[in-house]
C-alpha cells in the first residue's frame, strides 16, 4: 500500500440517525429556507434604518447601550449568581462548537441591540462598527465608497465580535494577518463595569493583545475600530490548474503567492488575494486576484463574472472548470468576490441539500440560499449533533507554510475529506506573547514566505464527510479529531475554536500560550466573573456543579498567586 492509499476499513452497519439525516433536506426546504429568507430580509430592512439615523443619533444610542451593559454588570451578586456571558440562544452562533456552557447557571447580559456601523471615517481611513455587525453588512456599506476592510471573511453572516474574539481570514491575510490583526482600538466593558479603550500603544496594550482568540473571557466587547483599505470595483482572478501529488500541489500553492527570493513585500510579486481548492489528491486550482477598476474589467475581450447572482454555478464548482479547460482569467465584481462562498457554504451546501447546485434548483430556489446556519442548528436534536461530530468534520489546522504538505498528506491518510480549502495568513511577531505566535527564531530561517516581521501560516480548511464516512465505513470522528489537535501542537499548529474541539486544558494550553491571557484575566478580574477560555470552548455538557468548581478554582489559583 503507497503512503497515500487510504486504510482499508470494515463497513458501518445503518441506524435511523443515517436515514434522518439522509431525508433532512425535506425540513430544510421546507422551513429552515424559507424562514432563513425570511430572517435575511428583515435583517437587511434594519440594517438600512440603521443606515438611515444620523452619526449623531448611532453614537446616543451606542452610549445608553453601553450604560445598560454596565448597569446589568454591576446588579450581578458573585456569590450567587454564574458566571457572565451573552444572553444570545446557544443555537445563533455561527460556529460548530457546543455552547452548552450557556445551559448551566450563568448571568446574562444582553447585547443584541450592538449590529451597528457607528461610523466610517475615510481620513483615519477606520471603520468603528458593533460586535454583531457582520460581514454583509459592512461590505454592503462601504465597498461602494470604493473601501474595505482589510480583511472580509467570507461568510455573511460572520460577527465582527466573533472574528476579534474567535478567528477569522480571508484571501488577503497573505498580506494583512488575521482580522483581529486588523483591528486598531476595543472598546471593552471589564468585570467591574468600567469602560475602557484598549490600543497597542495605550495603558491597556497587554489587554489590546490579549482579546483576540480569548473568546470573549477578557470582557464583553462593544465596539472596534477596524483598518480600512482602498479598493477598486473589480477582482481579476486568475485560475490557474496545478496536478500532481499533495506535495507538488502544495509547492504550486506556495509559488501562487510567495516569491522564492523572498521579496514577499513587493506588490508586482504578491497578488491582493489568494486562495487554493485541493479536489483530490492530484488535482487543485490555485486562485489569485488583484484589484481591477470597471474601466479595465469592461474593456473589449475581458469576461465579467457576476458570481453573486443566485442561478449561477456554485463558486467551487465553477473554479473546477479549470481542471478541464485550463487557466483563465475574469472579472468579478468586488463584493460578489468577497462573498463567492456564502451562497453554498463552501462545498457543505451539497450535504445539506444534495441537488442544490443543479441548474432547475439555483433557478427556482436559488435566490433562498443559503439556510442560515443557527437554523440549521436550531432544527437538529441531540442524536442529529452527536452523528454529525463523528461523522462529520469541519475544521481549520493553522500550520507553518513550510508545513502546508505534511499537512494536506495527514488529513489525506487520517480523514479523507476532499475538497481542501487553502488560505495563507501572516502570524505577525509583536511586542507581547499572544494566544497564538510565530515560531522562535522564524526570522533567521527566511524561508519561503517569511519576513523578519511575520511568519507565514495557511488554513488548511476541511469541511466535508470523510471518505470513509461516504463509503458507509467506520469512522471515528472523535478519535480523529484528537489526532488532528495532537499533529497540529507536534508541528506548531493551531486549532480555531470555533469548530469541536477534544483537548483537554493540559494539552489546549500546549497549543496556546496561557501567559498574557491569564496575566489580563487576573489584572482586568476577569477571574471568577467571566469564564475562562479553555472551559468555554470545552465539548460537551456542562453542569452547574462544573461551572462552581471551575470558578473557584480560578479564585482560589488567583488568590494564592496574589498571596
Amino acid at each position: 500500500m503507497s503512503d497515500l492509499e487510504a486504510p482499508l476499513r470494515p463497513k458501518r452497519k445503518k441506524v435511523w440517525v443515517d436515514y434522518f439525516v439522509q431525508f433532512r433536506w425535506i425540513l430544510v426546504i421546507f422551513v429552515v429556507l424559507p424562514i432563513s429568507f425570511t430572517l435575511y430580509f428583515l435583517t437587511y430592512l434594519g440594517d438600512v434604518k440603521s443606515e438611515m439615523k444620523s452619526y449623531k443619533r448611532r453614537l446616543e444610542e451606542h452610549d445608553e447601550n453601553v450604560q445598560k451593559v454596565v448597569k446589568r454588570l454591576k446588579e450581578r451578586n458573585p456569590s450567587k449568581d454564574g458566571l457572565v456571558c451573552t444572553a444570545r440562544k446557544p443555537w445563533i452562533a455561527v460556529g460548530m462548537r457546543n455552547v452548552d456552557y450557556k445551559r448551566a447557571r450563568h448571568f446574562e447580559v444582553d447585547l443584541s441591540a450592538f449590529r451597528n456601523i457607528l461610523e466610517i471615517d475615510k481620513e483615519r481611513m477606520v471603520a468603528r462598527v458593533e460586535p454583531l455587525v457582520n460581514m454583509g453588512q459592512i461590505s454592503r456599506a462601504s465597498v461602494p465608497m470604493n473601501l474595505s476592510l482589510a480583511v472580509v471573511a467570507e461568510l455573511d453572516d460572520l460577527t465582527v465580535g466573533g472574528l476579534i474574539n474567535g478567528y477569522g481570514i480571508e484571501g488577503s491575510s497573505h498580506i494583512y494577518g488575521l482580522f483581529s490583526d486588523t483591528v486598531v482600538a476595543y472598546e471593552i466593558v471589564l468585570a467591574d463595569g468600567r469602560v475602557v479603550r484598549a490600543t497597542k500603544d495605550n495603558e491597556y496594550s497587554d489587554l489590546f493583545y490579549a482579546i483576540p482568540w480569548s473568546q470573549g473571557t477578557l470582557g464583553l466587547l462593544v465596539s472596534a475600530e477596524i483598518k480600512l483599505i482602498p479598493i477598486k470595483e473589480y477582482m481579476r482572478l486568475t485560475y490557474k490548474p496545478v496536478v500532481g501529488n499533495l506535495k507538488e500541489l502544495a509547492q504550486a500553492y506556495m509559488d501562487s503567492f510567495a516569491p522564492r527570493d523572498g521579496d514577499q513585500d513587493n506588490p508586482e510579486k504578491v497578488p491582493d488575494f489568494v486562495e487554493t481548492m485541493i479536489y483530490n489528491s492530484t488535482e487543485g486550482v490555485m486562485m489569485t486576484g488583484r484589484y481591477a477598476s470597471k474601466e479595465e474589467a469592461k474593456k473589449k475581450g475581458n469576461v465579467i463574472n457576476n458570481v453573486g447572482w443566485w442561478f449561477k454555478p456554485w463558486f467551487y464548482q465553477h473554479a473546477q472548470t479549470a481542471l478541464k479547460k485550463g487557466e483563465f482569467v475574469e472579472y468579478i465584481p468586488t463584493r460578489e468576490y468577497y462573498h463567492r462562498h456564502t451562497r453554498c457554504l463552501y462545498w457543505e451546501g451539497k450535504l445539506i441539500l444534495p441537488f442544490a447546485d443543479q441548474w432547475w434548483f439555483r433557478f427556482l430556489l436559488g435566490w433562498m440560499m443559503p439556510p442560515k446556519v443557527s437554523l440549521l442548528k436550531a432544527t437538529q436534536g441531540e442524536a442529529i449533533r452527536n452523528y454529525y461530530h463523528e461523522m462529520h468534520v469541519i475544521q481549520d489546522m493553522l500550520v507553518p507554510l513550510y508545513k502546508v504538505g505534511d499537512a494536506l498528506e495527514w488529513v489525506h491518510n487520517e480523514m479523507e475529506v476532499y475538497p481542501l480549502w487553502l488560505c495563507p495568513h501572516r502570524l505577525f511577531k509583536l511586542p507581547m506573547k499572544t494566544m497564538v505566535y510565530p515560531e522562535p527564531g522564524f526570522e533567521h530561517q527566511r524561508r519561503q514566505g517569511d519576513t523578519t516581521y511575520a511568519q507565514m501560516y495557511t488554513d488548511v480548511g476541511v469541511y466535508y464527510a470523510p471518505g470513509p464516512v461516504l463509503r458507509g465505513e467506520v469512522f471515528d470522528g472523535a478519535d480523529a479529531v484528537r489526532r488532528m489537535e495532537d499533529w497540529l501542537i507536534e508541528n506548531r499548529g493551531f486549532q480555531p475554536q470555533y469548530a469541536v474541539s477534544e483537548l483537554n486544558e493540559k494539552k489546549f494550553w500546549r497549543m496556546f500560550d496561557a501567559d498574557l491571557y491569564e496575566y489580563c484575566r487576573k489584572k482586568y478580574g476577569a477571574v471568577g466573573t467571566f469564564m475562562s477560555v479553555y472551559y468555554k470552548s470545552k465539548k460537551g455538557r456542562k453542569t452547574e456543579k462544573e461551572v462552581q468548581e471551575a470558578e473557584q478554582a480560578h479564585l482560589e489559583t488567583a488568590y494564592a498567586e496574589a498571596n
